[in-house]
């Protein structure tokens, strides 16, 4: 019997086979417009970056997220202590700054003295009943401990749950469910490049640049970084055409990876059209859900089942973004 060629595809597929990715466009970027954001653990996720990486970034933003080393390599700590936590049960400011001191000394994240002058911003939602506002507060003292110069601004009064808030896009700002992108009346994503970036250059009406895939499995090195295959770049018409432009990286948070909600957050939560109005290109890196170790959601290693050195400029996902950074233009190491 002969079987048809897409029949032969279908038998004979491989589990998991995916189309080819191309890498990452070389761009014209600006080294001091390099920033980064996330928002649950995309929120740990980029205050490990802009902590490892503190020397090279103008500043980071953070929706319902704690603060660097909260989980202290310890998933059964993650969860007691950095998510919602009793009444005075959270991570100890002490213990922590005096780990980020140790850190930086031992060159494990950036000197210290890299996060004066940088913007921060922190968001909380007050519906938030997933991560407990206490967190990001933990977060504001953190940095109050150990960067005081840092120009940090915290909003936690605004009604959203534990979602991305948006103008219109996404499901009710008072639901929790994927994919996790609310209609609040809240431009977070504008809110962000404007505290980061300052005011932009021109009106953000739509995005009219382009949403690009690559293969991020050209930028993990030789160990696994628990990353999709697939990551994605915003790229604004005058960034492809060699304007010189920023770099803003954006952490997803769990169950928010394109293997789990497709292209919705790369395109639904706000930052594209922003990107245009600022010159800023998006990097958009991806997740994807493991059982060993376990990640099944899909999350950012902010409590060490990568390896101990996960919230170090050693761990590997933090390696490969820097990796996939420098493809673009902007070298972080």
């Amino acid at each position: 019997m002969r079987l048809s060629s897409a029949l032969l595809a279908v038998v004979f597929a491989v589990p998991g086979a995916r189309a080819a990715e191309s890498g990452l466009p070389p761009l014209k970027l600006d080294p001091a417009r390099i920033t980064v954001s996330g928002i649950s653990s995309g929120a740990y996720m980029a205050q490990q970056m802009h902590l490892a990486f503190s020397d090279r970034l103008a500043g980071a933003a953070y929706l319902a997220g704690g603060p660097w080393h909260c989980a202290q390599g310890s998933l059964s700590t993650a969860l007691a202590q950095c998510m919602t936590p009793a009444q005075g049960k959270g991570p100890d400011i002490a213990t922590l700054a005096t780990a980020a001191r140790e850190a930086a000394k031992a060159g494990r994240i950036a000197p210290l003295a890299g996060l004066a002058g940088d913007q921060v911003l922190i968001l909380h939602g007050k519906g938030d009943e997933t991560v407990s506002e206490s967190l990001s507060v933990a977060s504001s003292e953190l940095y109050r401990a150990i960067a005081p110069e840092a120009k940090l601004s915290v909003d936690l009064g605004r009604a959203f749950s534990h979602t991305f808030p948006t103008l219109d896009a996404g499901a009710s700002c008072a639901v929790s469910a994927a994919p996790y992108i609310g209609h609040c009346g809240f431009d977070a994503a504008g809110t962000i490049f404007e505290k980061l970036l300052g005011k932009p250059r021109r009106s953000a009406d739509r995005a009219q640049g382009s949403v690009r895939s690559f293969d991020q499995d050209l930028y993990r090195g030789e160990s696994d970084a628990f990353l999709a295959g697939k990551g994605y770049v915003y790229v604004p018409e005058a960034c492809a055409k060699g304007s010189r432009c920023g770099l803003h990286i954006v952490f997803h948070g769990c169950q928010q990876n394109a293997d789990t909600i497709g292209e919705k957050f790369v395109r639904e939560a706000g930052y594209n059209r922003w990107a245009d109005a600022y010159d800023v290109v998006v990097l958009y890196p991806q997740t994807r859900a493991t059982l060993a170790p376990l990640n099944p959601k899909g999350c950012w290693d902010w409590w060490g089942f990568s390896g101990q050195n996960y919230d170090t400029r050693e761990g590997v996902q933090l390696r490969a973004i820097a990796t996939m950074s420098a493809a673009l233009g902007a070298a972080l190491q």
